[in-house]
C-alpha cells in the first residue's frame, strides 16, 4: 500500500471487508482518503473513508491471483452485466462530452459550448455569462454531469438567490438526475432535527442547495462552509456577489470563501460586470486568483477560458424553434383631466428645502415622477411620508415644502378611480377580445404577467383587478422582495402548475430575475416602464426564454400627458423602449447603450436627463458618448469570448459515446433488473420502454439523504428511457399538488441505474473473472479483456483503457482494442449462445501472471505516451504560472514604489502570492502527473476451450 494508489473502480480489503473505491483525494504528508461503498454482505451499500496512513491493512487485490470462473448462465448473461458494470465505472479522461447532451431535453449545440471550453481547462472553473433565456441552468446541468460521470462531482453545492431554490433543484433532478437537498429556512430547521447535534450539515449532505442570503446571514453556517470541502461549487446570478467599490459586500466575502473550497467553480449571471473592469476581475479572481495581476489593467490573453457569453443573436444559426420571435408593443393612454392638474403642479413645483442638499442622488421632484408614472398610490405613500418626515423640522424652509407637498397631495387624491386612466385602460385590454393581451383566467394556459416597481402599486392592482376581471382571490398572487424564501417559491410554483388555480401574477422587480415564469405564460405587460435598459432585459427574459412554445407578447403602458415637462419626460422613456428593441434585435446587450452596467446607475443617468431637461434627441446623443467611455471592457470581452475563439482555439464540443455492450441504457436495465430478481413488483414495458423498482429497504437507506421532495410519498422508482414521455411527464407534473415527477429519466447518470450496476458487480465474488466460451475462436485462442487505470497524484482518473491480451497456443501474440475484440467475437454486437460446455479453467489460470505483466507493460506504454504528449502542457502551465507570479510581484513592487502600501503589507502581499501560486503548481502538478503504479483488472476471458 506504501507505493500504491488505489484507484475509482479498484476492489480493496480493509478490516476484513471489500469496497469498491468510489474516489481517492491526496492529503497533507502524502496519504490518501479513500471513499469507497461496501461490497461484502456485512457491509454491502455502507459508504465509508479510509486514511491510507491511518490502516493497518489495505490491500489491493493482485490481478494475478483473480480466479477465473465458467460462466454458465443463458446467453452469457452474467457475465455481460458484470463486464457492463464495469465498463460504466470506466471514467472518461479526455475533454469529449459523453452524457451532458443525453440528459432529457432538446438540448441545442451553443448549450454544449461552456462544457467544451470547461473540460479544455486543467480546473473547470468557469463564468457562464449568456444572455437572459439562453438556458444558462441547462449549461450548468450539463458541464456538472460531466464532472459528475468523471467522479469528480460527489459532493456538490449550490448557491443561489432564495427565489430560485425550487426552481434549480427541480431542473438538475428533473432533467439531470441531480438530487439536490434544499436548505432554505424550512430545510435548516429539517437539518438541525435529522443531523446529530453540533455536525456539519455540510458533512452530511453531498448534494445540497441553499440560498447566499441564509449563509450570508447565519454565521453558524459560515463556519460550516470554512470546515468542508466540495468537488463542485455553483455561484448562481453571480453578479450579486461581485466586488463593486473599495469595501467588500458580506455575499463578496461569501463568494471568496466559497472560492477556495473546491476545485470546480461555475458561476452563472446574465449581467456579468457593472461596466467596471474591477469589479468583473473580482469574478475572474474567484474564478483564479493567478490570472490577474492588477485588477485595473488586464486583457483578453488573462482572462480567456474563464468565461463565456453570447446572446440571441449570436446563436441564431443554431436553432430552429427554440426561440419565438417577441411582439412589442406600447399602449399610450392620454391623461384624465384629474391626472392633467396632478402633473402640472408637479411640473411647477418647487422646493425650499428638500433639494438644497442633493448630492449625488436625484431631486426629490424627480422622486416623485418617478412615483406617479407608476401609480397615484405610489406617489401619494412617497409624499405622505416626506411631509411626516418634515413635519419633525421647525424650519420655515421645512414648513414651504410641507405647504407645497400638501397642494400636491390634494390634487393626487383628485384621481379618483375613474379618472386613473392608464388603470382603465389596462381592464379595457385585458377584456377585448380581439386584443393579445385578452385575459379571462379561465384556461389553464391563461396567464398573465405585470410587473411594476412599487409596493403600493403592486397593493393596488392586486386588489382592484381582483375586482375589475371578476377574479377569486386564489387566481391573483404578488411577488414581492420580502416575502419569505418559502413564499416566493410557492408563488412561482404554483404559477407554472397547470393545476393551480393562478391565473394572474402582479410582481415587483424580484422576479425579474432568474425565475422561468414561461411554462404556462406568454404575455407580459409592464405597468411602469423602468427607468434601467438592464430591468428590461430581466423582466422580458422571464417568458421570453429558450423552452418558451408560444409568441411572447410584451406590452408597455404610458400616460400621455400634454403639460410639456412631463411629455418631455415621457418620451425619455420611450426611447428606452426603443433601445431595448434595438438592442434585442442587433447587439444583443441593452446595457451597451447606457454603458455602466448597474440598474442603479442606468436609472440616475435616466434621472439626470429628466432633471437637466433634455430633449430626447438630446438623451440620444449622451447615450452615445457614454457608450464610447464603456467601449474598452465591452471590446475586451468581446475580444476574449468572440466566435473565433470558441471555433478555432476551443473548437466545437465533440460529442462521444463510452463503449457499451448494450444496445441503450432500457436494454441494461431490463436485463439487470431480470437477473437480481427482485420479485413481482418489478415491472418492465418494452413498449413504453419504462422499468418500475419498488423502493426497498436497501433503496431506502442508499437514498436515505435524498431530498424529500423526490422521496416524499415514494413507493416505488418509474423510469422510462424517452426523452418526450419525461418532457410530458415534467410538464404534467405542473398540474399537481406536489409538482414533482413521478416518472424520472432513464439514463445512465439516474440514482436507480447506478444502483443496478452496483448490484450486478457483485455477481461474481471478490476477485473472480468470467471465462466465455465461443466456438468461432480458433483452437488455444484466448482473449484476456484487461481493464487498466493510471491515476493522477489526487487519485483521479488519467488513462482509463479497455483492451485485450491476445494469446494463441500458449503464447501471447499481442494487445486488441475493445472494438477489434467486438468485430473478431461479436461481443457486444449479437447474442452469444452459451452451449454449457465445460472449461478446463487451470491452462487460463496459469498464463494470469504473464497476461498481467504484458497489462502493466502495455499501460506503462499509455503512459509515457500520455505524459510526452502532456509534458507540452505541462511546461507551459508551470511557464504561465511563472509569468504571472512575477507580474503579481511587479505589482506590489510598483504599489511600494509609489508609496500606496507599506513595506509590512509589501512582504504580506509577497508572502501570500508565493503561497498562492505556490499551491497552484502543486495541484497543476498532481492533477497532470501520473502515478507509475498502473491498476489493472481482469475484467473476463474469451476462449475456444470447450468447443
Amino acid at each position: 500500500m506504501k507505493n500504491i494508489v488505489p484507484a475509482p473502480g479498484a476492489r480493496i480489503i480493509v478490516r476484513d471487508a471489500q469496497w469498491l473505491v468510489r474516489k481517492v483525494e491526496r492529503t497533507q504528508g502524502n496519504g490518501h482518503l479513500i471513499y469507497a461503498v461496501g461490497l461484502s454482505e456485512l457491509v454491502r451499500d455502507k459508504e465509508a473513508q479510509f486514511l491510507t496512513r491511518a490502516e493497518q491493512k489495505i490491500e489491493i487485490l493482485d490481478p494475478a491471483k483473480t480466479e477465473l470462473v465458467q460462466d454458465t448462465s443463458s446467453n452469457y448473461r452474467s457475465a455481460m452485466l458484470y463486464m457492463e458494470s464495469q465498463l460504466r465505472k470506466t471514467v472518461p479522461t479526455d475533454s469529449h462530452i459523453y452524457c451532458g447532451y443525453k440528459a432529457a431535453m432538446d438540448s441545442v449545440d451553443y448549450q454544449l459550448d461552456p462544457t467544451a471550453l470547461a473540460l479544455k481547462q486543467p480546473r473547470q472553473r468557469i463564468l457562464i455569462a449568456d444572455a437572459v433565456g439562453l438556458g444558462k441552468t441547462l449549461e450548468c446541468g450539463i458541464l456538472l454531469s460531466e464532472l459528475i460521470r468523471r467522479g469528480r462531482g460527489r459532493r456538490v453545492l449550490v448557491v443561489t438567490v432564495k427565489s430560485m431554490l425550487t426552481q434549480f433543484q427541480k431542473e438538475l433532478w428533473s432533467r439531470f438526475s441531480i438530487p439536490l437537498t434544499r436548505l432554505d429556512s424550512v430545510g435548516l430547521n429539517r437539518v438541525r432535527e435529522d443531523i446529530p447535534t453540533n455536525h456539519n450539515p455540510f458533512h452530511y449532505y453531498d448534494k445540497s442547495i441553499v440560498s447566499v442570503d441564509t449563509l450570508k446571514q447565519d454565521s453558524e453556517y459560515r463556519t460550516y462552509l470554512e470546515n468542508a470541502w466540495w468537488d463542485v461549487i455553483i455561484i448562481d446570478e453571480a453578479h450579486n456577489v461581485a466586488e463593486r467599490g473599495k469595501a467588500k459586500s458580506l455575499r463578496a466575502k461569501l463568494a471568496n470563501l466559497l472560492a477556495s473550497r473546491s476545485d470546480s467553480l461555475i458561476m452563472l449571471s446574465a449581467t456579468p460586470h457593472d461596466g467596471s473592469a474591477k469589479s468583473f476581475a473580482s469574478l475572474m479572481n474567484m474564478l483564479d486568483p493567478t490570472a490577474i495581476a492588477n485588477v485595473d489593467d488586464y486583457g483578453p490573453d488573462d482572462i480567456r477560458g474563464l468565461f463565456i457569453r453570447r446572446f440571441k443573436k449570436d446563436i441564431k444559426n443554431q436553432t430552429t424553434d427554440e426561440f419565438k420571435e417577441r411582439v412589442i408593443s406600447s399602449v399610450k393612454v392620454p391623461a384624465s383631466d384629474a391626472e392633467e392638474c396632478a402633473f402640472k403642479t408637479l411640473s411647477d413645483i418647487s422646493f425650499a428645502k428638500l433639494d438644497s442638499r442633493k448630492g449625488a442622488g436625484q431631486l426629490f421632484r424627480t422622486v416623485l415622477e418617478k412615483a406617479l408614472f407608476s401609480s397615484p398610490s405610489a406617489c401619494l405613500k412617497t409624499v405622505d411620508n416626506r411631509i411626516a418626515k418634515l413635519e419633525k423640522q421647525v424650519d420655515a424652509d421645512a414648513l414651504v415644502d410641507i405647504a407645497a407637498l400638501k397642494s400636491f397631495r390634494a390634487d393626487l387624491a383628485g384621481i379618483e378611480f375613474s379618472k386613473y386612466t392608464k388603470f382603465q385602460r389596462l381592464v379595457d385590454l385585458l377584456k377585448d377580445k380581439d386584443s393579445s393581451f385578452y385575459f379571462t383566467g379561465k384556461s389553464t394556459d391563461d396567464r398573465l404577467v405585470i410587473f411594476t416597481e412599487r409596493i403600493e402599486t403592486l397593493d393596488f392592482l392586486k386588489v382592484q383587478l381582483t375586482k375589475a376581471l371578476n377574479l377569486k382571490t386564489t387566481q391573483v398572487a404578488t411577488l414581492r422582495g420580502n416575502d419569505p424564501d418559502k413564499d416566493q417559491q410557492h408563488v412561482v410554483e404554483e404559477f407554472g402548475k397547470e393545476g393551480s388555480s393562478l391565473r394572474l401574477l402582479i410582481a415587483t422587480d424580484v422576479a425579474s430575475e432568474g425565475i422561468n415564469l414561461h411554462y404556462l405564460c406568454h404575455k407580459m405587460i409592464h405597468f411602469d416602464v423602468p427607468w434601467s435598459l438592464m430591468v428590461f432585459q430581466q423582466r422580458n427574459g422571464r417568458i421570453d426564454r429558450y423552452g418558451q412554445t408560444r409568441t411572447p407578447y410584451i406590452c408597455y403602458l404610458m400616460t400621455e400627458s400634454e403639460v410639456p415637462g412631463i411629455k418631455g419626460d415621457m418620451r425619455i422613456l420611450e426611447l428606452l423602449i426603443e433601445k431595448d428593441k434595438e438592442a434585442h434585435n442587433n447587439i444583443g446587450d441593452p446595457s451597451a447603450f447606457m454603458g455602466v452596467y448597474d440598474i442603479d446607475a442606468e436609472e440616475r443617468i435616466t434621472a439626470e436627463a429628466i432633471e437637466s431637461g433634455k430633449s430626447v434627441e438630446e438623451f440620444e446623443d449622451s447615450l452615445k458618448n457614454q457608450v464610447e467611455e464603456s467601449d474598452d471592457l465591452f471590446d475586451l470581452l468581446e475580444e476574449a469570448c468572440s466566435e473565433e475563439v470558441l471555433t478555432e482555439e476551443y473548437e466545437r464540443p465533440e460529442k462521444s459515446i463510452m463503449p457499451s455492450l448494450f444496445e441503450s441504457d432500457f436494454d441494461y436495465a431490463k436485463a439487470a433488473l431480470k437477473h437480481i430478481d427482485l420479485g413481482p413488483k418489478v415491472k418492465v414495458s418494452s413498449q413504453d420502454r419504462s422499468i418500475e423498482v419498488p423502493l426497498t429497504d436497501e433503496l431506502k437507506y442508499r437514498f436515505r439523504n435524498f431530498p424529500r421532495e423526490v422521496m416524499r410519498g415514494r413507493s416505488s422508482f418509474v423510469l422510462c428511457d424517452n426523452k418526450d414521455v419525461i418532457q410530458q411527464e415534467i410538464a404534467r407534473s405542473r398540474k399537481e399538488e406536489i409538482a414533482w415527477p413521478k416518472i424520472n429519466y432513464l439514463w445512465e447518470q439516474d440514482p436507480v441505474v447506478q444502483w443496478l450496476s452496483d448490484k450486478v458487480v457483485s455477481t461474481f465474488r471478490r476477485h473472480e473473472a468470467p471465462v466465455l466460451s465461443l466456438s468461432w475462436l480458433d483452437p488455444g485462442e484466448h482473449i484476456f479483456i484487461v481493464s487498466g487505470l493510471i491515476p493522477n497524484r489526487k487519485g483521479h482518473p488519467v488513462i482509463h483503457n479497455w483492451f485485450g491480451c491476445h494469446v494463441k497456443t500458449g503464447a501471447f501474440t499481442g494487445f486488441r482494442s475493445l472494438e477489434e475484440i467486438s468485430e473478431q467475437t461479436g461481443l457486444g454486437l449479437r447474442t452469444l449462445p452459451n452451449k454449457g460446455i465445460k472449461v478446463e479453467i487451470a491452462p487460463l489460470q496459469t498464463l494470469l501472471p504473464e497476461i498481467v505483466e504484458m497489462a502493466k507493460r502495455y499501460m506503462t506504454d499509455k503512459r509515457s505516451e500520455f505524459e510526452k504528449r502532456i509534458k507540452p502542457l505541462l511546461d507551459d502551465q508551470l511557464n504561465r504560472l511563472k509569468r504571472l507570479e512575477n507580474a503579481h510581484m511587479e505589482q506590489h513592487q510598483l504599489l511600494l514604489d509609489l508609496d500606496k502600501t507599506s513595506l509590512e503589507k509589501f512582504n504580506e502581499n509577497n508572502r501570500a502570492t508565493e503561497n498562492l501560486f505556490g499551491d497552484y503548481k502543486q495541484w497543476i502538478e498532481d492533477t497532470l502527473k501520473t502515478e507509475n503504479s498502473p491498476y489493472i483488472k481482469i475484467v473476463a476471458v474469451l476462449t475456444a476451450d470447450g468447443e
